[in-house]
C-alpha cells in the first residue's frame, strides 16, 4: 500500500510541475532560465569544494556550508509556501491515507525538483573536500543521504507545523519578510567574505567545532573523523544525524495527524456576536488630526501595516535604506552622505499612490469633487508618509553619522535627507496623477501587464525629476563643502533643506491636485486593471 501512495505522489509532484508550465511559453523559459542558472552555480560550487580539498581548513568550509543550507530548507516554506503545491497536506485530507505512508510518500516526493539536485550536489563537493581513504567515501555516502532527508524533513515538518497559519490571510504576510531577509543576508554574506578575504578561513574554526555536532553538519562532520581515524567520533556524528532525522519524522507525523483530523475554521460553526469583540480606535487614530486628513492619514497607515503588497514595498525599503548607509559604515568604506540613501529609498512610496488602492480607488474617487478634496487626499497621504519616513531618516543619519564619527556633519547630511524627501513627495504626488499603474492583488508582480512603461515613467522619471529638484540643496552642499570657511556655516544646511523640503512638498502637492481632480476616470481606469 505505500509503495502505490509512494508511486502516486511522486506522479502527482510531476504532473503539477508538468501542468504549471503548460500554462505558458513564459513561465517554461524562466523555469528553464532558473533551472540552467541553479545547477551551473551548483556545478561551480561543487567545483570549487573539490579544489579545496587538501586545504586545511577544508573541513570548517564544509560544515558550515551544510549548516547554511540546512537553515535555508528550515526557513524556505515560511518565505515561499506557495513554491510547492504538495507542501500543503489539508489537500489530502479527504483522501483514504494514513499518516505513516503519506510521511513516506511525502518524503519521496520532495526529493524531486531543483532544490535537492543542488543540495545534494553541495553535499557531495563537500564530501570529496574532506574525505580521505575508501572507509571515509563510504561514510561520505551515508552521510550525503542523511543529511539531504534531514534537511528535507526539517522543511516538512516546519511547513505540517505553520501549514495553518500560512494558509491565512496573516500566515502569506510572512512572505513579505522574504525580501527582508534575502536583502540583510545578502549584506551579512558579502560582510563576512570581505572579513574571510582579509583574516582567511582560519576565523571559520571555532564555529565549525561547534556545528560539526548539529545535525546534519554532523553527517559531514562524521566523514572528517573517519578521515582522521576517529572511528568513535564518526559513529556517534552519523547517529547525531540519524536520530535527528527519526525526531523529525516523528514530528512531523504527529503535525500530520493533527491537520488531517482536527477541525479548521471551514467546520467551527460561527461565534455569535456577543462573543465577538468590540473593536475601538486605536491610540494612534486618535492622535491623528480630526476630518479628512487625519481620516486619509489612518487609511493609508493601515494599508501598510495591512495590505501584503504595501506592506513587503516598505519593508524593503525599510530594511534596504538601513543596510546600505551601516553596513558601509562597518566596513570603513562608507561616507555620511550614504544616509540619504534611507530617504531616498522611503520617498519612493509617495510614487503611484493611487495604485496601491486598486479597484478600492473608486470609493476615494467619490469623495473628490473639486481640487481642494484632491489636495486634502494628497497632503493625507504625504503625512503619513512623513510619520514614518522622517524619525526614520534621522535615525539611519544619527547612527551612519556615530558609526563614522564624523558628527560635525550631521547637520549637512540631515539637511539633504529632508531636501531630498521633501522633492519625491512632491514629484511623487504629481506622477501618481499622471502615471498610475495597477498593483496585482494576486501573485508576486507588482505592475500588471501592459503597464510596465507606465511604471518605469513614473518610478524612475520621478526619480530624475526629483535629483533635478533639490539640486539647488545638493549644490549649496558641494559649495559648503569647497570653500574654506563652508565647514563653519554647514550647520545652516538642515534649517535650509528642512524649509526647502517642506516648500517643495507644498509646491509639489498644490500642482498635482488639480490634475488629480480632473483625471479621476483615467486614473481609476488604470489602477483597476489589476
Amino acid at each position: 500500500m505505500s509503495t502505490d501512495v509512494t508511486a502516486v505522489v511522486v506522479r502527482l509532484k510531476l504532473s503539477l510541475l508538468r501542468n504549471g508550465l503548460r500554462q505558458s511559453g513564459g513561465r517554461r523559459a524562466a523555469y528553464a532560465a532558473s533551472a540552467v542558472l541553479v545547477l551551473l552555480f551548483a556545478a561551480l560550487q561543487l567545483l570549487g569544494l573539490i579544489m579545496l580539498r587538501g586545504n586545511a581548513h577544508a573541513d570548517a568550509v564544509a560544515v558550515l556550508l551544510v549548516s547554511v543550507l540546512a537553515l535555508g530548507w528550515a526557513v524556505m516554506p515560511l518565505f515561499f509556501p506557495g513554491g510547492d503545491e504538495t507542501l500543503d497536506p489539508t489537500r489530502l485530507v479527504m483522501l483514504p491515507l494514513r499518516p505513516r505512508p503519506l510521511v513516506r510518500a511525502l518524503l519521496v516526493a520532495s526529493l524531486v525538483g531543483i532544490g535537492p539536485l543542488f543540495t545534494l550536489c553541495l553535499f557531495t563537493g563537500s564530501v570529496i573536500a574532506v574525505a580521505r581513504g575508501g572507509v571515509a567515501y563510504a561514510v561520505g555516502v551515508v552521510g550525503v543521504v542523511l543529511a539531504l532527508l534531514v534537511c528535507v524533513a526539517l522543511a516538512r515538518a516546519v511547513a505540517a507545523a505553520n501549514t495553518r497559519l500560512l494558509t491565512s490571510r496573516k500566515g502569506r504576510d510572512l512572505a513579505v519578510l522574504s525580501g527582508l531577509v534575502i536583502a540583510v543576508g545578502a549584506q551579512v554574506v558579502n560582510f563576512g567574505v570581505q572579513r574571510l578575504g582579509s583574516a582567511g578561513l582560519g576565523r571559520l574554526d571555532p564555529a565549525a567545532d561547534v556545528l560539526r555536532w548539529v545535525p546534519p553538519a554532523s553527517a559531514i562532520g562524521a566523514v572528517e573523523s573517519v578521515s582522521e581515524g576517529s572511528y568513535g567520533r564518526g559513529a556517534l556524528q552519523l547517529a547525531l544525524s540519524a536520530g535527528a532525522l527519526v525526531a523529525l519524522i516523528a514530528v512531523w507525523s504527529r503535525h500530520l495527524t493533527r491537520l488531517m483530523t482536527s477541525p479548521d475554521g471551514s467546520t467551527l460553526q460561527a461565534v455569535t456576536e456577543a462573543a465577538v469583540r468590540e473593536r475601538t480606535s486605536t491610540g494612534l487614530a486618535r492622535l491623528l488630526p480630526a476630518g479628512r486628513t487625519g481620516t486619509v492619514m489612518e487609511r493609508s497607515l493601515r494599508y501598510i501595516w495591512r495590505d501584503p503588497k504595501t506592506k513587503a514595498a516598505w519593508v524593503t525599503s525599510l530594511a534596504i535604506g538601513l543596510i546600505v548607509p551601516v553596513f558601509n559604515a562597518l566596513q570603513g568604506t562608507g561616507s555620511v552622505y550614504f544616509a540619504c540613501f534611507a530617504a531616498g529609498m522611503l520617498g519612493i512610496q509617495m510614487y503611484n499612490q493611487f495604485g496601491q488602492d486598486t479597484s478600492a480607488f473608486w470609493m476615494v474617487a467619490t469623495t473628490i469633487s473639486s481640487p481642494r478634496d484632491a489636495y486634502v487626499e494628497l497632503r493625507g497621504r504625504a503625512l503619513a508618509l512623513l510619520l514614518i519616513t522622517l524619525p526614520y531618516a534621522a535615525l539611519v543619519s544619527v547612527l551612519t553619522t556615530a558609526l563614522l564619527g564624523d558628527w560635525s556633519e550631521l547637520p549637512e547630511v540631515l539637511g539633504l535627507s529632508f531636501a531630498l524627501l521633501g522633492a519625491m513627495l512632491a514629484t511623487g504626488a504629481w506622477t501618481s496623477a499622471r502615471f498610475p499603474y495597477s498593483i496585482p492583488q494576486e501573485g508576486y508582480k507588482n505592475v500588471a501587464p501592459g503597464q510596465t512603461g507606465l511604471a518605469w515613467i513614473s518610478i524612475f522619471g520621478g526619480m530624475i525629476a526629483a535629483a533635478l529638484v533639490c539640486a539647488p540643496v545638493i549644490a549649496v552642499a558641494i559649495w559648503l563643502n569647497v570653500s574654506e570657511d563652508g565647514e563653519a556655516w554647514s550647520w545652516l544646511l538642515l534649517p535650509v533643506g528642512a524649509g526647502y523640503g517642506a516648500a517643495v512638498t507644498w509646491l509639489g502637492l498644490r500642482l498635482a491636485a488639480p490634475r488629480t481632480a480632473a483625471r479621476l476616470p483615467e486614473i481609476l481606469m488604470a489602477v483597476s486593471k489589476g
